[in-house]
């Protein structure tokens, strides 16, 4: 069966090498870490016994924030170790941990390429964020008696049913996985439908609210509002944004500004990926608003020239800043079938949030935030404008919507010590 998988696992190699290839030479992916992704990792305190926490990408990266300081704090004999799986992840990760962690790729799921991975790192336990467990990965750490603890554990309504229709196969994966902390009720269901024992999964909330800021102080974000020239305007922001999004919320800007009274609004775009940066500009200048890019501004030190009406957030990291500015938030890749965007920052920060229907990968933070009525969702692009125009009208509306949503955050916190509670107990065995 192993060299069964790990033939499945070249052929789709070489059938997305060529994907990989052009995102290598056209927008600068991939080109590091390949021995890393092939095993070769190198610990920084190889004589501590090891935690190997993974986690995908920047979402996943940013839960982990509370979890890391608090197993610093209880489990100081141990070291600490950070994979992901997407550059942006990693970049993430090394921009939060620095030089104190040891940051690393994941490695391909190929059985020799995961023992050499085993063998150098020597994991005492594997915390996998929200579904990561791979079948080479569980038959080894099976093998070598290391535990498997999926933690924030999350099976979509997209993904969960593309698991059952292979779930012969991905059962005995399942079953050996050690521990399942489920972020809700229904998600710790559908683990134990795949093939998780029930007496091994337990709920404890969602870390992502742990990690939310509330105190609404973001480090650089007045340095941002200098270098855009934002002074006592409103600021629309659209935070996270993927294709054919960009386009809507620039037709309801403009529908905003010609409606009257919007005369001091500014607008600020934030697409979700880098590569798109470029053609979000484009989208901008087609529309005819005079523009400007923060990557100019961040990479001089200087400020802007007048005040442009809409700022490109084509820097990564700078997110929260924007929403830290914000008056009025849309949260992307939601008016689109993408499955949303964090809608957690904004909300925690005390800011008036809105987002599509398309919002499956955050479905229990949707459901606990219109439930408290802590945010709105829009169908779609008209009522994107509409309810953006009461947002900034109605003042006092739009303040209980952010006081709403950031008690909706403080109330469901407290995922980290119930997650570092079940850590030390299957370190103690």
């Amino acid at each position: 069966m192993r060299y069964l998988l790990n033939l499945l696992y070249i052929v789709a190699i070489v059938l997305y090498s060529p994907k990989i290839l052009y995102r290598v030479l056209c927008h600068g992916r991939y080109r590091g870490g390949w021995d890393q992704r092939m095993g070769k990792i190198s610990r920084k305190n190889p004589d501590k016994p090891c935690i190997w926490i993974h986690a995908v990408s920047v979402g996943e990266v940013n839960a982990t924030r509370t979890l890391v300081a608090e197993l610093a704090e209880q489990l100081p004999g141990y070291e600490v170790v950070i994979s992901a799986t997407t550059d942006t992840g990693l970049a993430r990760a090394k921009a939060i941990y620095g030089e104190d962690y040891c940051v690393f790729y994941f490695p391909f799921d190929l059985s020799w390429v995961m023992a050499r991975a085993f063998k150098r790192l020597q994991p005492s336990v594997v915390l996998l964020m929200e579904l990561e467990v791979w079948p080479n990965m569980a038959a080894i750490a099976n093998t070598q008696n290391v535990p498997l603890v999926v933690i924030n554990g999350r099976l979509s309504d997209k993904s969960f049913p593309k698991y059952m229709k292979v779930r012969p196969l991905i059962a005995r994966m399942f079953r050996r996985v050690t521990r399942v902390l489920a972020q809700t009720d229904e998600y710790a269901q559908r683990f134990i439908t795949l093939g998780c024992d029930k007496n091994k999964v337990q709920v404890t909330s969602s870390l992502k609210y742990d990690t939310a800021q509330t105190d609404g102080v973001v480090e650089g974000a007045d340095r941002l509002g200098e270098q855009i020239n934002l002074g006592t305007e409103r600021m629309w922001l659209a935070g996270g944004t993927g294709p054919g999004e960009e386009k809507m919320v620039l037709e309801a800007f403009d529908k905003l500004k010609a409606d009257g009274g919007m005369d001091d609004l500014r607008l600020a775009i934030v697409p979700r990926k880098p590569e798109r940066f470029d053609e979000v500009a484009a989208l901008i200048e087609a529309a005819g608003f005079d523009y400007v890019r923060y990557s100019t501004l961040k990479e001089s030190g200087e400020k802007t020239d007048g005040k442009p009406t809409v700022i490109l957030g084509d820097t990564m990291g700078d997110l929260k800043k924007f929403y830290s500015l914000a008056t009025v938030v849309f949260v992307g890749r939601s008016l689109v079938p993408m499955g949303g965007s964090d809608m957690m920052e904004p909300t925690a920060l005390g800011k008036c949030t809105l987002f599509g229907p398309h919002t499956f990968n955050f479905k229990q933070t949707v459901e606990v935030l219109l439930a408290g009525q802590g945010a709105i969702e829009v169908a779609g692009a008209d009522e994107l404008a509409e309810q953006t125009k009461k947002c900034l009208e109605n003042t006092d509306f739009a303040q209980k919507i952010a006081q709403n949503g950031q008690q909706v955050i403080r109330d469901n916190q407290g995922a980290t010590h119930k997650t570092v509670e079940a850590v030390n107990n299957v370190l103690a065995g």
